[in-house]
């Protein structure tokens, strides 16, 4: 078994840190083997942001320990799934004149309309993570999805920048290279979800990708196979549990269980008689609630996080037109009765995404947590795939890397 080739998403959720080793499979280039997982709670983060380094330090290990048990190979880099509240998007505009006399498009020519366009926004407290080309226009010809090759003289792009907060991603990669692995690349979480879970042709027509955790909910938008728009709201199934525990006036331990054991978002669906006896979650509770009062209260939650949703899908006039429909991933994709509801408020298909194209003998791996650790793996097939695939044209990794190692070496000098 090559350790060579081996591919390691690691994906920091809010609750639990997950570890996914893979190889791609002999002859089928786009398909991954998963040789095995780990997994640990997420103690020392919060929101996708570091609350104390030690503690996320010993939990990533924890998780990478379980993974290197798992299938005998080292983890000695990673790519790394980024998220929270301070990750931010824009979209900008760079123009650049064409280097060559003949006027044919180069790649350099490419590079560097693309650096033209993130100089049009670079605050000194963000880290670009990637910068994302969507259309090119050369001279006055719209809508060019390739120039390279073309003949002009003016070369043009409009891109949307994914940016972190400088601070929170010096802390977050600070964690990992002081668990002794190096980062291949830093990936947007629900950007490398959708390697895993979305098709081409999905992308191509239209379709948004909606990751639930526990406390914050992650959109992407594709169109056209291109990235139309991301944001990452502060809300997730974490707030469902505390609406229960102040409904129920309960602990959030109880409130927990009720949710996982009794919730639905379908309130209708619930007899009015069915009741829950709280003594039998925790013998220190004591009270009997209706089933159906805690159901309106996940309602209400879940169609509240949807709306919210619907008005980002509104930014970009996509609210109610998206033909492939809404896929969901995270822990509170699988909270039942929660598809109904997302068809309802978007007006649109919407299923549960997994995992695709993977070969494993571990059943967990294709649940909906795990899309973005099996997706941070594709994105590095892509890479490896001779810099072609579109992973390849989102990444900005060796301008943010480059930085971070040198930060590296100052605190550790």
């Amino acid at each position: 078994m090559s350790r060579e080739n081996t591919l390691v998403g690691l994906d920091l959720g809010t609750t639990t840190i997950r570890v996914v080793v893979a190889q791609p499979t002999e002859g089928q280039p786009q398909q991954l083997q998963i040789l095995g997982v780990g997994e640990h709670s997420a103690d020392g983060i919060s929101k996708g942001t570091i609350t104390s380094i030690e503690d996320a330090i010993s939990s990533i290990s924890s998780a990478l320990e379980q993974a290197e048990r798992m299938t005998g190979i080292p983890v000695t880099h990673a790519f790394v799934g980024i998220n929270g509240t301070h990750i931010s998007s824009q979209e900008v505009h760079g123009v650049v004149a064409v280097a060559k006399a003949d006027g044919e498009i180069k790649e350099d020519d490419v590079e560097r309309v693309i650096e033209a366009a993130q100089t049009t926004v670079s605050p000194s407290n963000v880290e670009v993570l990637h910068v994302i080309p969507r259309v090119f226009t050369v001279d006055n010809q719209k809508g060019v999805k390739d120039p390279i090759g073309m003949s002009g003289i003016r070369l043009e792009v409009d891109a949307q920048i994914i940016q972190g907060l400088q601070a929170q991603v010096k802390n977050l990669t600070k964690c990992i290279y002081r668990t002794g692995v190096e980062i291949d690349d830093l990936v947007l979480g629900v950007l490398a979800a959708s390697e895993s879970v979305l098709t081409k042709r999905q992308k191509e027509i239209g379709v948004g990708l909606v990751n639930i955790g526990a406390s914050t909910t992650s959109l992407i938008v594709f169109e056209e196979g291109d990235v139309l728009h991301t944001a990452i709201l502060p809300v997730g199934a974490g707030h469902i549990t505390n609406d229960i525990a102040i409904g129920l006036r309960t602990s959030i331990d109880v409130a927990e269980r009720v949710k996982l054991e009794y919730g639905t978002a379908l309130p209708n669906e619930v007899g009015k008689r069915d009741e829950i006896d709280l003594a039998e979650i925790d013998p220190k509770e004591t009270g009997v609630v209706s089933r159906r009062h805690v159901a309106e209260i996940i309602e209400a939650r879940v169609s509240e996080i949807f709306s919210m949703l619907d008005k980002e899908l509104q930014k970009v006039d996509r609210s109610g037109l998206l033909p492939a429909g809404i896929f969901m991933i995270g822990g509170g994709s699988k909270l039942p009765g929660i598809i109904d509801v997302a068809k309802r408020e978007f007006r649109l298909p919407a299923a549960v995404g997994t995992p695709l194209n993977i070969i494993t003998a571990v059943d967990k791996v294709h649940e909906p947590e795990y899309a973005t650790a099996v997706g941070l793996a594709f994105w590095g097939l892509a890479l490896q795939s001779a810099g072609t695939g579109h992973g390849s044209k989102f990444s900005t990794v060796n301008t943010v890397l480059g930085k971070i190692r040198g930060w590296m070496k100052n605190l550790a000098s």
